[in-house]
């Protein structure tokens, strides 16, 4: 473990760290990569400056907290079509795509009702909101308001459409994390940002990354994929004896009330690992698992019982866990 380098930092409102394996690029004469450029002493520094500025590009382009950023001005912004950064870009369209797979269960335009409910930059609330503000904030979202121009790079606003890619920002972040390693030549890794992972190569035993799933101590083998989870335990408030957690249906505009408590989704991808999680948790506990099957997407679902948690997992989780099942 000498030879490896364990880096940590703040984001997106939360922790990352990466271990990164010895591997080094092999020098080169011109367009040298990041790593020959710094000598060993100061390789670290290199890579958590290049590591933290992939992060803040993209909190500059997709936080809602920020007045600033490129989708806070476009909230704000008067009808119309609007060229975004290329980042911005790719996660809108990965965005849209699962939202219509889904028919709406997942949104990335519920900003408004997010605020609502006490769990954006707004601030909290310790009461629901009333029927008519939930009916309005519902009238003014919706993904299908919207539409991308690829050739432009382009997305239309119609006035008054909250976009809020939260729930899918994070594993994107990871995804750029991973891409600047591998951009510097580096091959062995483990990537974390808030609980979001992107394994490749192997751990410092030169062996497969083995990663675990709190939720139900689950070990799973990670081989050049990453693993998103999407809960509704993390963030939620209580009024009159009621449990209102900030997962939303968008269909409904309001809390999930089903059974289903947490969704792991395994992919390539972890911007898709982290959109399809909270999707298939939108769903819930009967069509989660049917369009994971139908998908071929490897997700692992947890649901309450009045007495324990019940888990249930599609055929492609099953053959990627191996014999962690």
């Amino acid at each position: 473990m000498s030879d490896w380098i364990r880096l940590q930092g703040n984001s997106m409102g939360t922790t990352w760290a990466v271990d990164i394996g010895p591997h080094r690029p092999a020098l080169r004469p011109a367009g040298a990569s990041l790593v020959e450029r710094h000598p060993a002493p100061a390789l670290s520094n290199a890579i958590q400056a290049a590591l933290q500025a992939a992060l803040d590009n993209i909190v500059d382009q997709m936080s809602t907290w920020d007045t600033c950023s490129t989708i806070s001005r476009l909230n704000r912004a008067e009808p119309g079509w609007y060229q975004i950064e290329p980042e911005f870009y790719t996660v809108m369209e990965a965005a849209l795509q699962v939202a219509q797979a889904t028919q709406g269960a997942y949104d990335p335009t519920l900003n408004e009702l997010v605020n609502l409910w006490g769990f954006g930059p707004a601030g909290p609330c310790t009461r629901p909101p009333t029927p008519a503000a939930l009916r309005d904030a519902l009238l003014r979202s919706g993904w299908r308001k919207t539409a991308l121009n690829p050739e432009h790079r382009g997305v239309w606003q119609p006035g008054g459409l909250q976009f809020d890619l939260s729930s899918i920002a994070k594993g994107y972040g990871v995804d750029a994390m991973a891409r600047t390693l591998d951009e510097h030549g580096y091959t062995h890794y483990l990537v974390e940002l808030g609980g979001e992972l992107k394994a490749r190569g192997t751990n410092p035993d030169g062996k497969p990354w083995q990663v675990g799933i709190d939720e139900i101590h689950l070990p799973l083998v990670l081989s050049n994929e990453a693993v998103a989870t999407s809960g509704d335990y993390r963030r939620h408030f209580e009024h009159e004896g009621k449990r209102y957690a900030h997962t939303l249906d968008a269909r409904t505009g309001q809390p999930l009330q089903h059974t289903l408590a947490a969704v792991t989704v395994i992919h390539k991808q972890c911007v898709l690992a982290d959109a399809w999680a909270t999707a298939l948790l939108c769903l819930g506990p009967d069509a989660g698992p049917t369009m994971a099957q139908e998908y071929g997407l490897a997700a692992l679902f947890v649901e309450r019982t009045p007495t324990d948690f019940k888990v249930n997992w599609s055929a492609a989780f099953a053959q990627k866990a191996g014999l962690s099942l």
